[in-house]
């Protein structure tokens, strides 16, 4: 099975230090883990939401984006709605996520469950 490792030119994913160091720690728990998907299923209000899960066995499909020893991995179907997204994790009072700073992001719904690309 091969997954295609894009550069930077090709299509952006990037993390924030707090991202990298995030991921780093939950995958020195998960030691079948190469890394992380970020995934976009149709949901919502506004069209799309993220999906994050661990990966164990990349797809035909899959694009690795490696980011300070992170492998980010997106389906090829996916790239458009992803490209120049910056992956944070962020705290906010008790809650510890994910939050995703998208510019292909036409709109929002009200809770931030789910977004819109045009």
């Amino acid at each position: 099975m091969s997954a295609e490792v894009f550069t930077p030119n090709d299509v952006s994913v990037t993390m924030t230090p707090t991202a990298v160091k995030h991921v780093r720690k939950q995958l020195d728990k998960k030691p079948g883990a190469k890394g992380i998907r970020l995934a976009i299923k149709k949901s919502g209000c506004s069209g799309f939401k993220y999906e994050t899960e661990w990966v164990e066995q990349p797809g035909n499909d899959d694009r690795i984006f490696s980011i300070d020893g992170v492998d980010v991995y997106v389906k090829q179907e996916h790239l458009s709605l992803v490209n120049g997204i910056e992956i944070d994790f962020v705290t906010e009072g008790v809650n510890s996520l994910f939050r995703f700073r998208n510019p292909n992001a036409t709109a929002e719904c009200g809770c931030g469950e789910s977004f819109t690309v045009s």
